[in-house]
């Protein structure tokens, strides 16, 4: 089992920045990728950005350009560092954790998932 722990959420007026950090711990062998997603109210699970252990990133159209993942594989710990936020970034944001479907893509199977951050956009 991995056990996931985000921090960093809030609420930030547009237009302002945001880092979540998510802290991976236990089996922690058994994934190469971990990554977030979001979830807005009425809306599906939407995949945010992934990063996998060689570096590899996956991100939304959405937040390109917007939102840059990072991770610290000596501390187990990803990033997402969300800049110019809008309204519509507002979701529960929640980290998650697996292998990749193909190595040379970031693209993964999440097999674990965290507790979720509230991220709300507001002025």
């Amino acid at each position: 089992q991995v056990q996931l722990v985000e921090s960093g959420g809030g609420l930030v007026q547009p237009g302002g920045s945001l880092r979540l950090s998510c802290v991976a711990s236990g089996s922690i062998f058994t994934i190469n990728a971990m990554g977030w997603y979001r979830q807005a109210p009425g809306k599906q699970r939407e995949l945010v950005a992934t990063i996998t252990t060689d570096g590899l990133t996956k991100i939304a159209d959405s937040v390109r350009g917007r939102f840059t993942i990072s991770r610290d594989n000596a501390k187990n710990t990803v990033y997402l560092q969300m800049n110019s936020l809008k309204f519509e970034d507002t979701a529960v944001y929640y980290c998650a954790a697996g292998r990749t479907i193909l190595p040379t893509s970031a693209l993964m199977t999440a097999n674990y998932w965290g507790q979720g951050t509230q991220v709300t956009v507001s002025s």
